[in-house]
Formats: C-alpha cells, structure tokens, sequence
C-alpha cells in the first residue's frame, strides 16, 4: 500500500506531554489515528492490523483492551439476532 506523510503541529506542551510518556510520537500519533478510523468503522480490523504491523487477531485483542469491542451491535440489533436463534431451535 503506498504510504504518505503527513505533518500536523500541536502545541508545545502537547508533544512535551507525549514524549515524556511516549518514545516515538509518530508511532503513538499513527496508533490513536488508526484505533479512532477503526472505532469509526471506517477501516476494517484486517486493514488497521496491517497498518499497525500487528496481525488481525493481535489488533482484535489490542483494539478491545484500548475499549473499542469487535463485535459492535445496538440492543436492537442484538434482540433481534436472539428472535432468529430462537426460531432456528
């Protein structure tokens, strides 16, 4: 896949903050970009994984550690899916 930069400005304390925590910005910047398009569900886990160097399974399981679950539904959809178990039984 081709590959861009891209260059952002924050604020000085912002990336004081970030690299008193962090030891590669970009690295951390790229992950929160790629977690929040896959929250989104802009990207596919396969996609961001890739992104990531991480294989899809590693992402599923980093991804549901930072809150982001890989089965997303709303109640209604999940009541839903329940009726249609419950007629195949």
């Amino acid at each position: 896949m081709p590959l861009r930069t891209v260059e952002i400005s924050f604020p000085a304390e912002v990336l004081d903050s970030i690299a008193a925590t962090y030891q590669d910005n970009a690295d951390l910047i790229k992950e929160a970009a790629v977690l929040e398009l896959y929250r989104e569900g802009k990207i596919s886990a396969g996609k961001s994984a890739g992104i990531l160097n991480m294989d899809r399974f590693e992402f599923i399981r980093y991804a549901g550690k930072k809150g982001i679950p890989y089965i997303r539904m709303s109640s209604d959809e999940l009541e839903n899916e329940v009726a249609i178990l419950e007629k195949l039984t």
